[in-house]
């Protein structure tokens, strides 16, 4: 299979080549920096900035996929310039993707696009359980993941099928949310933040880039995909199985107020969340090898 990639360099992004290379497949990636890309992940690059024209033809024609993942960092202190920043590379900068493959034509263009959304699409939930039939909330993360997705869906006006996964948390040592929770952990200040009863979604690194190659390969399914467990936790939850796992207490509530003072507006993300379930796992033919939180942690911290 022929496979371009937007935001290769990514986390996401360049464990989701490593695999595709593994399997035999060709690939090729967009990047402002297309030498440091190619050098990096020793595939084919080009150079295309999404904020500044249409991607360019020659990445994409005679591709049987694209998978976009380029984006602005959300986890940032946000102030208006970034909220741009982060809101025109997945609107504006998804129109130019849509628009290069509009420019293939026909017989030439890819047959199918997979695009990054977000488990912020559906705003907050409580404890009521969301799948890919739940409507969006009334946020501004998750209007900025409705105009991803919508951006995204009018490959489908020039005859592609359109996939958009929606990824909760991605647990890793070292990437994201785990990440950030390790130290007072291990230094047994870990706890629930705020109240604790805020869901999180969550799913293991080798589970999301399965789910992607899933979308990738399974060109019978379009439409939204949730990436995530099936089995959401809350955040006091989560706390209890990461002490767990790092044999450390998780008695500590940090109020609420403490992550928006290091971290302002996005913080209340964390102290919202969304108990969201992958209603189309199956769809894909898609197996979770870490479906409950203890072996994942313990998995994942090993």
């Amino acid at each position: 299979m022929r496979v371009t990639l937007t935001g290769a360099t990514g986390f996401v992004g360049s464990r989701l080549v490593g695999e595709l290379k593994a399997r035999g497949d060709e690939v090729t990636v967009l990047s402002r920096d297309a030498g440091r890309a190619s050098d990096r992940l020793g595939v084919e690059a080009v150079a295309w900035d999404g904020m500044s024209g249409a991607a360019p033809v020659p990445a994409l024609a005679g591709r049987d996929v694209v998978v976009h993942l380029a984006g602005e960092p959300v986890a940032q202190r946000w102030n208006d310039e970034v909220k741009a920043r982060i809101r025109d590379s997945r609107d504006t900068g998804t129109r130019q993707l849509v628009a290069g493959l509009a420019d293939c034509g026909e017989p030439e263009r890819p047959r199918r696009l997979v695009s990054a959304s977000a488990s912020a699409f559906y705003g907050a939930h409580g404890d009521e359980i969301v799948d890919e039939t739940s409507p969006p909330g009334r946020d501004w993360l998750a209007d900025v993941c409705v105009r991803w997705e919508r951006a995204a869906d009018a490959a489908s006006d020039l005859g592609m099928s359109v996939v958009t996964v929606r990824t909760g948390l991605t647990l890793d040592a070292n990437y994201g949310v785990l990440d950030s929770m390790m130290l007072p952990f291990k230094l047994g200040f870990g706890g629930p933040l705020g109240g604790g009863r805020q869901y999180m979604p969550w799913l293991v690194t080798d589970d999301l880039i399965g789910m992607y190659l899933s979308a990738i390969d399974a060109a019978h399914v379009s439409g939204p995909i949730n990436a995530s467990a099936p089995n959401p936790v809350t955040n006091k939850t989560f706390s209890r199985a990461l002490g767990r796992a790092l044999r450390r207490p998780a008695i500590v509530p940090v109020p609420g107020l403490v992550p928006k003072l290091m971290v302002g507006e996005v913080a209340k993300y964390a102290l919202t969340g969304v108990r969201m379930v992958p209603g189309r796992a199956e769809e894909l033919g898609f197996t979770f090898s870490q479906p409950e939180i203890d072996g994942a942690l313990a998995a994942t911290l090993a």
